[in-house]
């Protein structure tokens, strides 16, 4: 499949955005993330570390994530209530308030516009700013997978996508069907009309986490047991 005319440096380094770009006859790349922009969202994370150093105090650090978490909010509603800036779309009134709802929240992801980093950093921090003397059963399995995550993030893909092409095929379609989609060589095993009620991915997405979490525990102790510095970002 041919790349669309933003260009193949700028698809790489700012927009991604599932585009793309043939760089031989016959075998195409596909930018799914912008790189400046994500990369800048992960530099920002590891920024924020500071905030839990050793040592921190706790009360200053609530407070940090309370104030940081509303000003973001803040700033997304003004910013999107008003259509001045920080998405590619603007929002509008539709035929009721919850779709009316629904329009200003629908905000760019990919990639990440400024407001979608408002709306999503901000309701984590606020979040964090009330969770973080939780402890029970439940938190500190949560736990486990905010010490791995992109061992999660990788684990994931695969496993959704390898139950994604398994029930593609229990449908009665070919491997060679499901990797064939609009002429470009893309593993997609879905066809239009097919798909799943929004209770049964809810179901999906509950095992998926489920499944994964003894192998994310695993990795966790691991970790914990052989300190290698490149295992810290996983």
């Amino acid at each position: 499949m041919q790349g669309n005319n933003t260009g193949f440096l700028y698809d790489l380094l700012l927009r991604g955005n599932f585009q793309f770009h043939e760089f031989s006859p016959g075998h195409s790349m596909m930018m799914v993330y912008g790189g400046i922009p994500w990369l800048g969202v992960m530099m920002l994370g590891y920024c924020f570390g500071t905030v839990y150093k050793n040592g921190s105090d706790w009360v200053k650090r609530k407070r940090t994530l309370l104030f940081t978490g509303a000003g973001l909010l803040i700033a997304f509603f003004i910013l999107r209530g008003f259509n001045i800036y920080g998405d590619p779309t603007n929002w509008a009134m539709q035929q009721d308030g919850m779709f009316s709802f629904l329009s200003l929240i629908n905000v760019t992801k990919y990639p990440p516009s400024l407001l979608f980093l408002c709306a999503t950093i901000g309701i984590s921090m606020l979040f964090l700013s009330f969770a973080e003397k939780w402890n029970n059963t439940a938190t500190r399995a949560i736990s486990v997978f905010g010490r791995v995550p992109f061992f999660f993030y990788l684990l994931h893909l695969y496993l959704i996508h390898g139950i994604e092409m398994i029930l593609y095929l229990m449908r009665g379609h070919s491997f060679e069907e499901g990797t064939t989609f609009n002429g470009a060589n893309l593993f997609r095993f879905f066809n239009p009309g097919e798909g799943f009620h929004l209770w049964q991915v809810y179901l999906i997405w509950i095992a998926i986490v489920i499944i994964l979490y003894p192998l994310c525990k695993w990795f966790n102790d691991y970790k914990n047991k052989h300190r290698v510095w490149w295992m810290s970002y996983l």
